[in-house]
C-alpha cells in the first residue's frame, strides 16, 4: 500500500508517493495551490484518487519554526488537513517538516544547475524528503 506525502504552500502543493511497499519515497507532482484550505483539499483528494494502488495514509508536512513554534503556514496546513480528512477514507497525518525544503534544495542543486528547473521541482522534492522521514520512522 502506498503513502502520499504533501508539502502544502500558498502557491504550490508538492506531492510525493511511496513505492508499493511503503519503504521509498519519490517526488510525484506539483499542483497549483489556491491558498484556500477547502479547495486545496479538493485538489489533493483528486490527485490521490488518480492513484491505482490502495492508499495507506496521506502525510502532510506540518510547518514549524526550529524552536517548535507555529509559522505563518501552520494554521493553513492544519485547516487543509481537517478538510482532507472529510474527503478521503484514509488517515491524514501531520509530520514535522522542519528543514525539508532546505534538504530538498541541496539535493536538487547537486543534479540540476538551473535555478528555474530546480524551483519547478522543489515542492515535490520537499514532499519526498518529508515522506521519507515519515516512512523511516515507521520502520524503526
Amino acid at each position: 500500500m502506498r503513502v502520499v506525502g504533501v508539502d502544502v504552500g500558498l502557491r504550490r502543493i508538492g506531492l510525493a508517493r511511496s513505492d508499493a511497499t511503503a519503504v521509498l519515497a519519490s517526488p510525484w507532482r506539483t499542483l497549483a495551490a489556491t491558498g484556500r484550505p477547502e479547495t486545496d483539499a479538493d485538489l489533493i483528494a483528486a490527485a490521490v484518487a488518480s492513484l491505482d494502488d490502495p492508499l495507506q495514509a496521506i502525510v502532510l508536512g506540518h510547518p514549524r519554526k526550529l524552536d517548535g513554534s507555529a509559522t505563518h503556514l501552520t494554521a493553513h496546513v492544519e485547516a487543509v488537513a481537517a478538510a482532507l480528512r472529510a474527503r478521503v477514507g484514509v488517515p491524514v497525518v501531520l509530520q514535522d517538516e522542519r528543514l525539508t525544503s532546505r534538504e530538498a534544495e541541496m539535493r536538487l542543486a547537486e543534479r540540476e544547475r538551473s535555478w528555474r528547473k530546480r524551483k519547478d521541482k522543489l515542492d515535490a522534492a520537499a514532499a519526498a524528503v518529508m515522506l521519507q522521514d515519515y516512512l523511516d520512522a515507521l520502520s524503526d
